[in-house]
């Protein structure tokens, strides 16, 4: 099964959809460096370089207006705020998983191939 958690669904380039100003991308990476404590583990585990991630994880801050991480020389460590946001956010990468899943399985149940089915063309 793919995992939007560890990269899996949204690693093709992915757009720059926001709600309220945060994508998808800033609320993965931020889950993945919550959990690996390190921006260099988490753009390993995403498949990303580091850079990106750090300045994703910025930008999250500052479209958020509070820091979510204590940066220190050995990693990130959460913050009160970062673990509040933590919550809320593997809710949400969960959610767009079970919503994308459901379509695919509603788009075709019986072969599983994940194809989408074209209406019989009815002359008019």
């Amino acid at each position: 099964m793919v995992s939007l958690f560890d990269g899996g669904a949204l690693t093709r380039r992915e757009p720059l959809v926001t709600i309220a100003g945060v994508s998808l991308a800033q609320i993965r990476y931020f889950v993945a460096v919550a959990e690996e404590g390190n921006t260099g583990r988490a753009a390993r585990r995403l498949h990303v370089a580091q850079p990106p991630i750090s300045r994703q994880i910025r930008a999250l801050e500052d479209e958020l207006g509070a820091p979510l991480f204590e940066r220190t020389p050995r990693g990130m460590t959460l913050l009160p705020t970062g673990r509040v946001f933590l919550d809320h956010a593997r809710a949400i990468l969960a959610a767009v998983e079970r919503a994308v899943l459901a379509t695919r399985a509603e788009t075709n149940p019986r072969s599983g191939s994940g194809a989408v089915p074209t209406p019989a063309h009815e002359p008019a």
